[in-house]
């Protein structure tokens, strides 16, 4: 459970992602439905690009090497078929909804939820660009930690109602203290506060890979897009991921609605609703960092 500043109680009690059990009954898909996919995956190949092919028609978009969607769609990803796995390293009981899990640790707290998949991602692209002074998070108080403060010492505390910032550790800039970094944003840090942070997209044709379909509140949760192509006529498909609730493995949806496309979703940002394989969305928020 992640902690709890006084202040914020109630707003960090909703900003939490849904638990499985209560989206899986929510969505109600019938098992019958998922069939075998249309699409080509290729399951020797461990990346989103590599794996996923397009649907008949349609084509990858092509995102330059130095951007955020060239990192996701070129992430690393387990073997074909792998399983979910919770943080204790136990496998959730929903293994029929997803194509691809990609290969990060997930930690071993109930930390790495689903906002923090999404956080996740962000930080270890900025950290690998070498972009350290773009890693800064808000905590859903508002108050905002920067990865570089976080290095030289600076730490967190809370006192009472109020959070405060002072240096009490030396310099170290290790991936392993980044670990710590990311488990400090994950354990304050949640739907509301990425909401927040993040631009609204406003146009269908904008959306790229990268970018979040997400409910901030209770319950809330997030999804991000991880691949992106389109047809002749300028129309997308897009694949989906997601972390979850207990904190698991980050992993690629199906489309259990539209087997003809799956794992791809045709989306709207202007739909009312947009229903995923583990949640439904309403009203649709597409945002981008």
């Amino acid at each position: 459970m992640k902690k709890i500043i006084p202040l914020v109680i109630v707003v960090l009690m909703t900003s939490a992602c849904s638990n499985d059990k209560a989206v899986s009954g929510k969505t109600k898909i019938a098992k019958a439905f998922i069939q075998e996919n249309a699409v080509k995956i290729n399951k020797e190949k461990n990346t989103i690009r590599e794996r996923f092919s397009a649907p008949e028609g349609y084509v990858w978009i092509e995102e330059q090497p130095d951007s955020f969607g060239y990192f996701i769609e070129n992430f690393k990803l387990k073997p074909y078929g792998s399983q979910i796995m919770k943080y204790d390293g136990t496998p959730i009981a929903t293994q029929d909804l997803h194509e691809a899990v990609f290969d990060i640790d997930t930690g071993s707290k109930d930390l790495q939820q689903c906002a923090d998949a999404a956080i996740r991602l962000r930080a270890e692209y900025l950290y690998k660009a070498k972009r350290f002074d773009e890693i800064k998070f808000h905590f859903t108080s508002g108050d905002l930690v920067s990865w570089n403060d976080y290095k030289n010492g600076i730490r967190a505390f809370v006192n009472g109602n109020t959070v405060s910032f002072r240096k009490t550790a030396d310099f170290d800039d290790s991936y392993q203290n980044f670990r710590k970094y990311l488990d400090l944003i994950f354990n304050y840090a949640g739907t509301i506060s990425l909401n927040k942070e993040t631009k609204a997209v406003t146009k269908t044709s904008d959306l790229k890979t990268g970018d979040i379909l997400i409910t901030p509140g209770s319950p809330g949760h997030i999804v991000f897009i991880s691949g992106v192509c389109k047809n002749k006529k300028g129309e997308k498909l897009f694949l989906l991921s997601e972390g979850f609730t207990p904190a698991q493995s980050i992993h690629t949806l199906l489309n259990p609605f539209d087997k003809n496309i799956s794992p791809w979703y045709s989306l709207d940002v202007n739909s009312s609703e947009t229903k995923t394989a583990r949640y439904f969305f309403k009203p649709t928020n597409f945002r981008s960092f």
